[in-house]
């Protein structure tokens, strides 16, 4: 290197730390602007912190404004974690989610509310319901759907008798990496992994890891668990277990279907206002009859709402009786989403809003 080509990057450098500094600065000032908050939320009796839809408000025009190098959910991730930090700075809030460490509802759960939360780890998603309605962790993170293996029917089941409401929505594309202790995988006798993630990554294996047994667990962190532990096994799961136990990563990306996306849910106790771009999850029954799933759609078309999903579920109430499902855009208190529920009202049987909440952000 030149001397003149030093001294050049010795100006870049000295432009960078200056830059730090101010960066620095604002975030402190940020931080302080946190706590006058929490103060004033705390003499006003309120117990309300975290505001989903202010979050999802800030994160959107972070990502409209970015004119810069950076991609806008890089941007909208760093910005989250900034978020995070000064929110704890408020209240600490505790995070329950489909267990153990290292699963995707772990890296979901750190993707939507940032590090600066306390994660509860549940063995069951019923258990996640249940942190959040006794109190013992103020929001929930729960699967629902994945784009290859469908939905999650154990997650629709809780809605029919919780109380909860879905308060935000999380989208994570998986990628399934090999993780073991060894360093070859002809070394590898058995793989640990969630029976999902083995029939997502069926071709993969076929054409990489014939012959080799599979042992289905509970969920990926346990997978990972299991072959940080035990010599010459492997697991399939992400890159959160991977760095929690230390693991290599023998062979990246093996899932079969590249654009595989898992969507979860955000669970609690409170409603959420209007954040401009929201959806809207509702529960209904019309009854064992001709014409009930018409009677559900039909009120959609009336009012111009699209309907994203719809999906039927045994309600548990009596044989043959079904719930469905439904997501539409729009938030509840929109005036046309209000005049197509008072429809529903009318040419349903049951109807319960399960709550209008930001459509997803990053």
């Amino acid at each position: 290197m030149s001397r003149s080509e030093e001294e050049k990057l010795n100006d870049i450098r000295t432009r960078i730390d200056a830059i730090d500094e101010q960066i620095q600065g604002l975030i402190t000032e940020r931080a302080l602007q946190a706590k006058e908050v929490a103060k004033i939320k705390e003499e006003s009796g309120s117990d309300v912190f975290y505001r989903p839809e202010r979050e999802a408000q800030i994160l959107g025009r972070i990502k409209e404004r970015n004119a810069g190098v950076l991609e806008d959910n890089t941007m909208a991730r760093l910005f989250r974690e900034i978020i995070s930090a000064c929110l704890a700075l408020e209240k600490v809030l505790e995070i329950s989610y489909l267990g153990p460490e290292g699963t995707y509802t772990h890296t979901a759960a750190v993707k939507h509310f940032g590090h600066a939360v306390k994660t509860r780890p549940a063995t069951a998603i019923d258990e996640v319901f249940r942190d959040v309605e006794s109190g013992a962790a103020n929001y929930g993170v729960v699967p629902i759907e994945n784009s290859t293996e469908g939905m999650v029917n154990h997650t629709l089941d809780m809605f029919v008798r919780s109380p909860l409401k879905i308060c935000g929505e999380v989208e994570l594309r998986i990628h399934h990496q090999l993780l073991s202790r060894v360093s070859e995988i002809r070394d590898i006798n058995v793989i640990y992994s969630h029976q999902q993630s083995f029939a997502q990554c069926r071709e993969w294996l076929n054409a990489n890891m014939a012959g080799i047994e599979h042992r289905v667990v509970s969920s990926n962190g346990r997978a990972a668990e299991l072959a940080a532990k035990e010599s010459g096994t492997a697991a399939i799961a992400g890159d959160t277990a991977a760095e929690l136990y230390q693991l290599s990563i023998l062979a990246r990306n093996i899932e079969d279907e590249p654009q595989n996306t898992t969507r979860f849910l955000v669970i609690g106790k409170q409603e959420t206002r209007p954040s401009g771009r929201d959806k809207t999850s509702l529960m209904l029954s019309a009854g064992n009859k001709p014409g009930s799933l018409y009677s559900v759609l039909q009120p959609m078309k009336k009012h111009g709402i699209n309907m994203t999903r719809i999906e039927s579920r045994p309600s548990k109430r009596g044989i043959w009786d079904y719930v469905f499902f439904v997501d539409i855009e729009g938030h509840c208190e929109d005036p046309k989403i209000q005049a197509a529920l008072e429809d529903l009202r009318k040419a349903t049987s049951m109807i319960k809003i399960l709550g209008s909440y930001p459509q997803v952000v990053f």
